[in-house]
């Protein structure tokens, strides 16, 4: 009903939505039938059948680049703006990308008909109708139902998969390699995470440059906050430079999307999978473009051809030459081998003394609350000491520590990243987590009851000792916490559960994940199953990877009337 509006170029006003919308669900948006959110996702779907329809005409007749935008600028005209927002609209940033913002963005990833085209948040299908014309093959992608089931009609011959594109390179299948992405990914929001999200932009970003094929392009609008010419994003794009060098970036007025419902600034940026020559050297930006013409002119002006010679240059140009990517991946194999991925840390067996412990002769307790910390049981060679003084309770200075047996695997730096204290507390919990607690249990279907069983019952599992760390401020629990899971990760278990209070910590997980040698973005948070599948997901696992809590190793608060750390451990007790 409203793609003929669209034909005769007449416009589609708030009350010719609303005729429509009553007609198609017998009802008005009063009883709940339909919300204003569906009506423009309408509009949007209309738009992408007119441009399947006549697009390829229109841009025969329209052959620069400046006149295709000058047509989808009057297309775009002829729809309502946005002005009524959706809680999900709000909740998740479903912006669709405008039609003259996505022409740019095509325009930017020079698509032909040679290139496979990854869009990880397709939304209704605005951008890939566009990649669609240009005659790239299409992957697309897209989390939230309603703008999945719309894709799904509208590209009949291409499977939508429904995966959250922060993680989209984990989901995909492994011969879904493009070499052009267009992506416009939620300013500041993370699927199942409540609140602002910094880098939520920033990590859909890694994980489908980690996706694209050497030599491919990225083309991605975000929010205007996320730049490498901002000083708060200059190191993380550093760092992405390593695989994938910034070809430009600029900043776009906010008026550019105010007919989708917001008119906040965003900006496109353009990411060829080649590592820079200097990773500290990134692009200037020429502004904030005020539109969508000027942000065209810009692309012409500043975006450098691939540097002639370069041996990975010429990936993208052959890939055009072929039929999918993966024949050329499997051509590009038998011509070569391919360099080996970015290699974790070798880990071996961290080294570690067992001595007998007795108070120094003479030695006392003093009269203070907390007695000085030191190793006891343990001496670690070449191990450093704590960077601030540690204390213990005078219990705890009192009694020696249980003698281990369990060796970490650890990189073989890593006494330069943790103290002594720190890897103390790597042995103890690895220690812990090798061995069972007493007994055998059934576990029902609920996994929330367990029973004693005998040992040889059928159904008997047992569970995994646990291990509580419960240091002061000051004694580096998340670089000790980071450790123990690095440990777990040379031994082959590569998937760990770090729970916080807040979702803004997650920031110093990386931290302490990325400072012992690992890639930061590899913390990510646990977004990737819908409110109340989390559980089932968990209970699918073996029972007997459950972990029960169990006390290990306590330790005392923070003395801070001394502006000391507390440390210590205490005999192995259930909590």
């Amino acid at each position: 009903m409203l793609l003929p509006h669209l034909e005769r170029g007449a416009q589609i006003d708030a009350a010719i939505l609303r005729r429509a919308m009553e007609t198609a669900f017998g009802a008005s948006d009063t009883s709940g039938a339909w919300d204003w959110k569906a009506a423009y996702e309408a509009c949007e779907v209309a738009t992408v059948l007119f441009l399947r329809k006549y697009g390829k005409a229109l841009f025969r007749k329209a052959a620069s680049p400046a006149a295709r935008l000058s047509v989808l600028a009057k297309i775009a005209g002829l729809l309502p703006t946005h002005t009524r927002r959706s809680e999900e609209s709000q909740a998740f940033q479903q912006f669709s990308t405008p039609i003259p913002l996505g022409l740019v963005a095509a325009h930017a990833a020079a698509i032909t008909p040679a290139d496979r085209v990854l869009e990880p948040s397709a939304g209704t299908g605005l951008l890939a109708i566009l990649a669609e014309i240009a005659g790239g093959s299409l992957v697309l992608n897209e989390l939230a139902d309603t703008r999945a089931s719309l894709l799904t009609p509208l590209f009949p011959a291409i499977p939508v998969t429904r995966f959250d594109a922060a993680q989209i390179d984990d989901h995909l299948d492994a011969p879904a390699v493009p070499c052009v992405v267009l992506m416009t990914p939620p300013f500041s929001a993370m699927a199942h995470v409540a609140g602002r999200v910094q880098d939520a932009g920033f990590r859909h970003i890694v994980s489908a440059l980690n996706r694209l094929a050497p030599g491919g392009r990225l083309v991605a609008i975000t929010g205007a906050n996320v730049g490498p010419d901002l000083p708060d994003w200059r190191d993380a794009f550093v760092r992405l430079q390593e695989r994938g060098r910034v070809a430009f970036s600029a900043a776009i007025a906010g008026a550019v999307y105010a007919k989708h419902g917001t008119t906040f600034p965003t900006r496109l940026t353009i990411i060829d999978k080649l590592p820079a020559d200097d990773p500290t050297l990134l692009p200037a930006s020429p502004g904030m473009a005020p539109d969508a013409a000027t942000l065209l002119g810009w692309i012409g002006a500043h975006v450098p051809a691939p540097p002639a010679g370069h041996a990975s240059v010429n990936v993208r140009a052959d890939l055009r030459h072929r039929a999918t990517v993966r024949g050329y991946l499997t051509r590009a194999a038998k011509a070569s081998p391919a360099p080996p991925p970015s290699a974790d840390p070798e880990g071996i067996p961290l080294a570690y003394d067992i001595v007998d412990w007795t108070p120094a002769e003479g030695a006392h307790l003093t009269e203070a609350i907390y007695e000085e910390y030191g190793l006891q049981s343990i001496r670690i060679p070449g191990s450093q000491a704590h960077p601030t003084k540690l204390v213990q309770s005078a219990a705890m200075a009192s009694v020696s520590p249980p003698k281990p047996s369990y060796r970490p695997m650890l990189p073989a730096n890593i006494t330069a990243l943790l103290s002594d204290a720190q890897l103390e507390t790597v042995i103890y919990a690895g220690e812990a987590h090798d061995d069972h607690l007493a007994g055998s249990w059934t576990v029902d279907e609920t996994f929330d009851s367990v029973s004693a069983a005998p040992a040889d019952a059928a159904n008997a599992v047992r569970f995994r000792r646990g291990f509580m760390l419960g240091d002061g401020t000051g004694a580096g629990k998340g670089r000790q916490s980071a450790g123990i899971i690095l440990d777990n990760w040379l031994q082959g278990r590569r998937k760990a559960v770090w729970i916080s209070k807040s979702d803004k910590l997650i920031e110093d997980a990386q931290r302490d994940w990325s400072a012992l040698g690992m890639e930061r973005l590899l913390v990510t948070p646990l977004s990737r199953f819908p409110p109340g599948q989390a559980d089932h997901a968990a209970r699918r696992r073996p029972v007997y990877d459950l972990c029960h809590a169990t006390l290990r190793r306590a330790r005392a608060r923070r003395f801070r009337a001394s502006g000391k750390s507390s440390i210590g451990w205490a005999p192995t007790s259930t909590e």
